[in-house]
């Protein structure tokens, strides 16, 4: 007979509640039992291993062997790993975006952990809204959980060059825009861009995100860029299961007091550092939020100004997540801005972030990671930019842009959804010169596409066959990580909120200000008054998902979270 006082740890945690808790233990074990279970395993602290493979998910093939690599780790420590799933999202097999459903799978982690029983996970993810939904998730449970990221896939050579996804995809699709390669040349380049297990091999949203959990330091450290289909990948898994045995027999640390402010300032830092991805914004500000955190744009300038790139990668680069490991990983990263980060900060390891760093690296490849002193862009990766056209603020990745369009006013051309710029954007009628601001509506968060990667809008067809690379793109849609120029994202409030961006017309002027970090609408308050007049919201859908979704999505400033998902509570 189980003693209900010991029914807070293993198979007896969070108990199905039937008014009779020994009967619910009994009912338990003996289902457990029908799969095989003996009672001494039934015994021990439950280690959940939540897996997010899916057919629709090239980024999680090698999940299978990460999965056995944890419960290695586990059983070698005396506890029970048991792997459930979670819902999966597919960067590129989703419609109308990932993004839409990233708050969806964040429900589902939580819940699960909360409900299941379990002492402790690790949480396995490399996608580019996986890793995000699965740290929301863990924030919100707060039960001791390590994130585990299944690592950046190889680029491969081809014909004298290295290729890889999906910087280089961009690439040779504009080439192809311009006419400059055939149909059967992209046809060939599709087939090798994408060749391994893995995320993409860039500093993309994927990486980047593997980048920020290291340094939130919820991932074990030297981890964020073991390329997937390396031997050290499988033994970092082996090490989760082990360390995941660990804080379940102590109970500690739980994510909320290792996500802090302070940690999240470490992660801007090293978001700044290695020019990552514009969705990271939207992403910690989602992570913070669960945490009861707030994350003002004005943070983002303040670390940026005092913050280099250092790390040479692309899309702001040369380089790919394989060579950043080589160079000695983010761990060297991390040691050129000890002096600007919090080093108290408490580790997923039970450690301080200072004592994870107390060793230098060994050995450094300063063509991949660039001394504090001698950076490879003197100022950081990302800014944010305010004004009359984005009164609670914009993303621009400076680093990735041309900074000879970084001052200028220009005359806006104006599409009003994502079905517009399809139409119209190769017209040979298309009113466009390159001098002109390209700026999209309705691709915010509360817009039907759900705020798409859309925001690196096309050059036109007819300009980029006169060899046009370039031009200011603005919007409230999002930017792949992967992308590339000079692109104004996450216009806030957006469109469909009844944001400044809604009253754009084509002819009004703009004006860009990146030293200032300003974004103008240059109309007077009365013409936007009678612009506003006659502006209806959009519908929202009648049900399921979709209406939650609409009813309840924030801004891109709180994370496009749910309000309700929130942390309610000041810390």
């Amino acid at each position: 007979m189980t003693d209900p006082k010991n029914m807070s740890q293993g198979i007896t945690r969070n108990l199905t509640n039937y008014g009779d808790p020994g009967f619910a233990a009994y009912l338990r074990r003996s289902f457990a039992r029908s799969m095989g279970y003996s009672l001494d395993s039934l015994s021990r602290p439950i280690i959940g291993i939540a897996t997010s493979p899916s057919g629709f998910n090239n980024c999680h093939r090698s999940m299978p062997d990460l999965v056995e690599a944890v419960k290695r780790g586990v059983l070698k420590r005396g506890g029970l790993p048991i792997d459930f799933p979670t819902i999966s999202l597919g960067e590129v097999f989703l419609s109308p975006t990932s993004m839409m459903f990233r708050n969806l799978m964040s429900m589902d982690v939580e819940e699960m952990l909360k409900a299941q029983p379990i002492d402790a996970c690790v949480v396995i993810g490399g996608c580019d809204k996986t890793v995000p939904a699965q740290l929301m998730g863990i924030a919100s449970a707060n039960i001791p959980s390590i994130q585990l990221v299944t690592g950046p896939m190889l680029a491969m050579p081809f014909e004298g060059e290295q290729l890889g996804a999906c910087t280089d995809c961009r690439r040779f699709w504009g080439k192809y825009r311009a006419g400059e390669i055939s149909d059967a040349r992209i046809n060939d380049i599709e087939g090798k861009l994408a060749t391994t297990a893995g995320t993409c091999a860039v500093m993309g949203t994927a990486s980047t995100m593997a980048c920020i959990t290291e340094v939130l330091v919820m991932s074990l450290p030297g981890g964020a860029a073991i390329p997937a289909v390396h031997a050290d990948r499988l033994r970092l898994a082996e090490a989760c299961g082990e360390r995941a045995m660990e804080m379940a027999v102590s109970g500690s640390p739980l994510p909320q007091q290792i996500i802090t402010s302070k940690a999240i300032e470490n992660a801007l830092t090293v978001l700044l550092a290695i020019s990552g991805s514009t969705n990271a914004v939207v992403h910690l500000a989602a992570i913070a939020g669960r945490c009861g955190i707030d994350l003002p744009l004005e943070t983002i300038n303040r670390i940026s100004d005092e913050t280099p790139v250092l790390v040479n990668l692309k899309p702001t680069g040369d380089h790919y997540m394989q060579d950043l490991f080589a160079a000695g990983g983010l761990t060297a990263v991390l040691h050129e801005l000890k002096h600007q980060l919090h080093l108290d900060c408490l580790t997923v390891t039970g450690e301080t972030l200072g004592q994870w760093l107390s060793e230098p690296p060994k050995w450094v490849d300063r063509n991949v990671i660039r001394k504090f002193k001698e950076p490879y862009q003197k100022e950081g990766g990302l800014i944010a930019l305010f004004g009359t056209l984005a009164p609670t603020g914009a993303i621009i990745k400076r680093a990735a842009a041309d900074s000879r369009l970084f001052e200028r006013t220009g005359r806006a051309v104006v599409f009003e959804s994502l079905e517009d710029l399809s139409s119209r954007i190769d017209s040979e009628e298309l009113d466009v010169t390159e001098d002109d601001f390209l700026v999209l509506k309705n691709a915010g968060p509360k817009s039907a596409s759900c705020m798409p990667e859309a925001g690196y809008l096309p050059i036109p067809k007819k300009l980029a066959a006169r060899g046009v690379k370039d031009m200011v793109r603005i919007s409230d849609a999002r930017m792949s990580g992967t992308a590339f120029g000079t692109v104004v994202l996450h216009v806030s409030p957006d469109a469909s909120s009844g944001g400044s961006l809604a009253f754009v017309r084509t002819g009004d002027q703009i004006r860009l200000s990146v030293k200032e970090k300003k974004l103008d609408l240059l109309v007077s308050e009365e013409e936007l008054a009678l612009r506003q007049r006659n502006w209806k919201a959009p519908d929202i859908p009648s049900r399921g998902y979709a209406r939650l979704y609409y009813e309840t999505v924030t801004q891109a400033p709180l994370g496009c979270d749910f309000n309700f998902l929130r942390y309610n509570q000041k810390r």
